[in-house]
């Protein structure tokens, strides 16, 4: 019985989580609850769970990569780091490691209607309504997105490298494990992960994701810079900076053009005068992108393919994940830069009504 309490547990959880919330086929599009999701969830999540093996036994292993065994290397370093210095729970948690053969953890699926950028949500039971549905397998994300823009909505589909189960799980088999795909790019996009999955164990307020991954998203920032600054990596926390600022111009770019939809969205206006306006609204955000990009970005084309695609689905997502991190910064300021301090406010914030949770950040902002 205690195996099949972790189970369910383990469904609930992976169900509505940081980056995942796994459904099944898209047999029908507005129901997060039936026996084949419960199926698929469970049996994603536990294959996940037995490909992983300690990371001091993959360290051990001859056939270990050179390259993954020296992020692993920075991982358990990264690790003590996070319990040491930023008071995130010291546990068995990213002390496990898992190569899934695959670029990323899940698909993450979101919809929104043509003419509004409120996100589709979908329910869970005990967890709430989050506004994404996730996949293990990429190909059920593509089929519930076909199902979805059949019925007219605008939809993003998108790789996430990790999410978290809160630590509520019994024993290290079932601890949250580093997979293989938080080990591409710079050192401290690991680092970043790991403290960012992390947080959504200290403090979680169920059904609000933009508190949950604006919360996270700081820890990583504030922590990341703290890391590199004791580690002695001046040049990387330069560019780490750099890179900081070119996703701050991005999200006021887009940010910018996702406050004239709302408003031309919540406006009076026909829907066809609020279509030409919508095309003319994306058409000056792409022509504004590729200004930035060729000048202030030095020719980087790595968010090309974002802008060509871009809708109200992604435009939706961007606030969901971003909105209140620079509040989480001001507050970890106001508690004088002091981990327990800031995480406890945290958590007395995240049991408040959202509507109280939301006027103290605000007025934060």
């Amino acid at each position: 019985m205690r195996a099949v309490r972790a189970l369910a547990l383990a469904l609930l959880l992976t169900a509505a989580l940081s980056g995942c919330a796994t459904t099944t086929a898209a047999d029908d599009v507005d129901s997060a609850w039936r026996p084949g999701y419960l199926w698929q969830s469970v049996a994603g999540h536990l294959r996940m769970l037995g490909a992983a093996r300690p990371v001091d036994e993959v360290l051990a292993d001859p056939a270990t990569p050179d390259e993954v065994r020296q992020r692993l290397e920075l991982s358990r370093t990264l690790r003590d780091y996070a319990s040491q210095h930023l008071a995130l729970p010291d546990n068995a948690s990213y002390r496990r490691y898992a190569d899934l053969g695959r670029p990323a953890a899940v698909w993450n699926v979101v919809a929104a209607p043509e003419l509004s950028l409120k996100l589709k949500t979908w329910c869970f039971p005990v967890l709430g309504c989050v506004g994404y549905r996730g996949y293990f397998d990429k190909a059920e994300a593509e089929t519930l997105a076909a199902a979805l823009r059949a019925q007219g909505w605008e939809v993003n589909v998108y790789g996430v490298p990790a999410y978290s189960t809160l630590g509520k799980l019994p024993g290290s088999v079932f601890a949250d494990p580093l997979l293989n795909t938080f080990l591409r790019g710079a050192e401290v996009d690991l680092a970043r992960l790991i403290f960012h999955e992390l947080s959504h164990q200290v403090a979680y307020a169920d059904g609000d994701t933009t508190f949950n991954e604006s919360y996270a998203t700081a820890v990583e920032r504030i922590g990341s810079r703290q890391w590199l600054q004791s580690a002695g990596r001046s040049e990387q926390l330069g560019a780490t900076e750099s890179l900081d600022r070119r996703r701050a111009e991005f999200r006021t770019l887009t940010m910018g053009t996702r406050e004239r939809l709302d408003t031309l969205y919540r406006s009076s206006a026909s829907d066809d005068d609020k279509r030409r306006e919508k095309a003319r609204l994306l058409a000056e955000l792409r022509t504004e992108y590729a200004r930035w990009r060729d000048t202030s970005w030095g020719g980087d084309r790595a968010f090309d393919a974002w802008f060509d695609g871009v809708n109200n689905a992604r435009l939706g997502v961007l606030a969901a994940y971003n909105a209140q991190v620079l509040a989480f910064e001001r507050l970890f300021e106001r508690m004088g830069r002091d981990w327990p301090r800031f995480h406890a406010e945290v958590r007395r914030l995240a049991a408040l009504p959202k509507g109280e949770r939301d006027a103290a950040l605000g007025s934060l902002q």
